[in-house]
């Protein structure tokens, strides 16, 4: 990932919809949700949860995938994988000793 992606990856992510979007994503797992799921769960209207869910597309942090006349979300997970891995590219100065703590708490253990 570069400058400009991970930049507009912290653009879409720095409003608090669509950061409550992406996170309930995630929680969501592989079952994703519809528009109409997401918007009632945060209590959001449709025409602003369209335009929230548009910017995290573009920003390549969700995927959709089109089911009859609704359309299901999901956390793109290989976008999430290059964000964190662009912040983490430098870590620690070469000393993977003090990134272990960062790398464990990101990892699943559940």
């Amino acid at each position: 990932m570069d400058n400009k992606h991970a930049l507009d990856a912290f653009a879409a992510l720095s409003q608090s919809t669509r950061l409550d979007v992406f996170r309930l994503l995630i929680k969501a797992g592989e079952a994703g949700m519809t528009a109409g799921d997401i918007g009632e769960t945060l209590g959001v209207r449709q025409n602003t949860m369209s335009a929230n869910l548009s910017i995290l597309s573009r920003a390549n942090l969700i995927r959709n995938k089109r089911e009859g006349r609704s359309i299901r979300y999901f956390a793109d997970m290989d976008g999430m994988r290059g964000l964190l891995a662009f912040l983490m590219e430098d870590c620690c100065g070469g000393r993977p000793d003090l990134c272990q703590p960062v790398i464990n708490e990101l990892a699943c253990t559940s």
